[in-house]
């Protein structure tokens, strides 16, 4: 079908909504049918569907490049650029080798998530490693806890938990709750305590710990 012909049938019908969805498939059924559902409900009820939400245990893991702005100023907007390229490449080749999968980029640093806390913590100081031979200071924060998932998006107390974890962690640090700790007992991982923090809008005190082998 020529799509000049659905949008005169469309500009002909009073009230229609006109709209494109990629793709090359005409029939209703075939290619991204979900959206087409999505769109058909919200023109009929007036409301956006939702993506049904999850809970699942999941690692979360919160990454940052430690004093961005100096290193930005320094090197000027074009060099940054191309170095924060790198970085963004090279963390994203180490969440697909062990694992891990992005939910977004957070400007300097990324928030992924992992089934299991040991791949975690490898790829954490993966990271930390590569961005180091980039002349980068990386930190990094865990936590393992439910997490709610609604489509590509990630909530909940453990998120929380481990992006106030980060502000413990300093350029080089991979920091983890007793949580992860005690998840990875005999995985060969070599943790040093760092003792009690107070994390902000977090009730009560947290043990923290620093992994420093990764095994």
């Amino acid at each position: 079908m020529n799509v000049e012909e659905g949008r005169y049938v469309a500009d002909h019908i009073p009230g229609a909504k006109w709209v494109e969805l990629p793709g090359e498939d005409h029939v209703i059924w075939a290619g991204d049918a979900d959206r087409t559902l999505d769109e058909i409900e919200e023109f009929l009820t007036g409301i956006r569907p939702q993506p049904a939400s999850e809970r699942i245990l999941l690692t979360v893991m919160f990454t940052d490049i430690v004093g961005s702005t100096s290193v930005a100023a320094e090197l000027g907007d074009r060099r940054w650029e191309e170095l924060l390229h790198r970085h963004d490449a090279a963390v994203r080749g180490e969440l697909g080798r062990f694992g891990g999968s992005e939910i977004k980029a957070t400007g300097d640093g990324f928030l992924a998530i992992f089934h299991g806390p040991s791949k975690a913590i490898q790829c954490a100081c993966a990271i930390r490693l590569r961005a180091a031979e980039m002349g980068l200071g990386v930190r990094a924060a865990l936590h393992t806890g439910e997490c709610e998932k609604r489509g590509n998006d990630l909530s909940g107390i453990a998120v929380h938990l481990a992006s106030r974890l980060l502000d413990h962690a300093g350029a080089g640090d991979v920091i983890v709750s007793g949580t992860v700790k005690d998840l990875v007992v005999g995985s060969g991982v070599v943790f040093k305590g760092r003792g009690e923090a107070i994390l902000r809008d977090v009730p009560g005190s947290w043990q923290i710990y620093a992994a420093t082998d990764a095994g």
